[in-house]
């Protein structure tokens, strides 16, 4: 078939769900709808094509608002005070990293987030507490924004993601006395209206940024879904660098 006229076929199926095509003397709606089928019918990979546009469309779509709406919660995603950040906190490129401890692929990232850190010393390393794989994430959460109080975030987030098993109420509070973590202390701390505060903003961020899963990172406008290596990382650092993303 021509391209000329799979193009117009395409079209057709594009917009009648969505137009109402007025009847005429020359052709009807009716009549309109049977030719497509016919089409069809005889055509099917048309409407492969026309699927495969509508995704392209959607897909550009949804680049297109992450990247605006980073943009738009820039300030609250790189500088919210109430977010650990760890690495350089001077640093010129700063990474947004949404998390969960029960997740095993945040487990498996932090390799490759290490390995970034140690060879890139300008990277700033913001952590989005982001409890969404059940009350046992809550818990290890809200434990890991107390531990801040006394100094040991970094060491306690350290010991979670390195940890065999799901992270709950009791495996927490082991691996918080392991540390060296006051446990009264954690417990009266992760009562506080900051650690509350942190998680309902990753709640809220992640709606806005149309984030569905952990990890997940955000490096100038890019949304990065997934356990990703290191070099795909240092590349769009590189990226944010140059400029090349604002």
């Amino acid at each position: 078939m021509p391209f000329f006229k799979r193009l117009l076929i395409t079209t057709m199926l594009l917009i009648l769900p969505f137009t109402a095509m007025a009847q005429d003397d020359a052709i009807t709606e009716a009549r309109v709808r049977e030719l497509v089928r016919e089409t069809l019918l005889a055509n099917p990979e048309i409407l492969m094509e026309a699927i495969a546009i509508l995704e392209d469309r959607a897909a550009q779509d949804r680049v297109t608002g992450s990247a605006e709406m980073i943009a738009a919660q820039r300030q609250l995603l790189e500088r919210d005070p109430n977010a650990p950040v760890l690495a350089n906190a001077d640093g010129d490129v700063t990474i947004v990293e949404f998390f969960d401890y029960n997740c095993p692929y945040c487990r498996r990232v932090v390799p490759a987030v290490e390995g970034l850190i140690e060879t890139d010393s300008g990277i700033r390393l913001v952590y989005r507490e982001w409890p969404i794989l059940g009350e046992g994430s809550v818990f290890a959460a809200r434990a890991a924004l107390a531990a801040r109080q006394q100094g040991l975030y970094e060491e306690f987030h350290a010991a979670m993601m390195g940890m065999n098993g799901r992270a709950e109420e009791r495996s927490v509070l082991i691996i918080a006395e392991e540390i060296g973590l006051d446990i009264d202390q954690l417990r009266a701390d992760m009562e506080a209206p900051e650690v509350a505060e942190h998680i309902e903003t990753s709640m809220r961020l992640a709606e806005l940024l149309g984030i569905t899963g952990t990890p997940t990172f955000i490096l100038g406008n890019n949304l990065v879904p997934g356990a990703v290596e290191q070099d795909v990382l240092q590349r769009l650092v590189e990226e944010v660098r140059e400029g090349q993303v604002e």
